[in-house]
């Protein structure tokens, strides 16, 4: 067995699943805002970290569900979120995203999607289909959040820049509109490499701003640390 990813509050196992703890995952977990909700939905929740931080930032009485098609990875997030405090908060079901009938709308959906849409494909299987947008579509996320989104929730995902402009602009076009966005750059002269975004179902002006999070000496931002810092050791 592989030793866990430890933060502050909870630890990690990962080798089951399909997506490791990474950066993205950190990021989109510390990122979201997660004002006025109940019930929130992480889709591809893998090891469950993304689930583990939002219930780490959400008051008592909030249910945070986490969704895959990966029998191992819902099994790595179940056996992970028992050791957490907030167990008796969590739901993870398995189930492919197209079959999955919720009894009940989010107030944020949230998810770091597969994106790799037109890239060489890796060998592994289980690497492909977490990485690549071939079982969850774009166009299917925004369908779903268009209708599973209570009137004033948001869809939170993070995603390269590229595939971030596409999503930008199909679910403009399915009128779910982007609310707010992060450009996130590696370090300072390099090329923007993600994009955390945030959607909702009323149009407005979107606010943006960028985070960069290592120096060029290679030591943490101060912005990066202030946005990790209730969960990196």
């Amino acid at each position: 067995m592989s030793k866990p990813f430890q933060f502050k509050r909870f630890s990690v196992r990962h080798d089951l699943a399909s997506m490791k703890v990474g950066t993205d995952a950190v990021l989109l977990g510390a990122w979201t805002d997660i004002k006025n909700t109940k019930h929130i939905l992480e889709v591809g929740t893998g090891c469950g970290v993304i689930t583990f931080m939002l219930a780490q930032r959400t008051p008592e009485g909030v249910i945070i569900e986490g969704l895959d098609i990966d029998e191992p990875s819902i099994r790595q997030a179940c056996e992970n979120g028992l050791r957490t405090p907030w167990h008796h908060r969590l739901q993870f079901h398995l189930s492919s995203f197209q079959e999955y009938k919720p009894a009940h709308q989010y107030d944020l959906i949230v998810s770091n999607p597969p994106f790799f849409i037109n890239s060489l494909l890796p060998p592994q299987a289980k690497r492909k289909q977490a990485r690549h947008a071939g079982t969850l579509s774009f166009a299917e996320l925004i369908t779903f959040s268009k209708s599973m989104l209570t009137r004033n929730g948001r869809l939170a995902l993070i995603l390269p820049t590229a595939e971030g402009n596409l999503f930008k602009e199909l679910a403009t076009a399915s009128q779910l509109y982007l609310s707010k966005e992060t450009a996130v750059f590696t370090k300072p002269g390099k090329p923007q490499e993600r994009g955390l975004l945030e959607f909702s179902l009323s149009s407005g002006k979107a606010t943006t701003d960028k985070i960069v999070l290592f120096e060029i000496n290679g030591n943490k931002t101060k912005a990066y640390q202030e946005l990790t810092d209730e969960f990196y050791l």
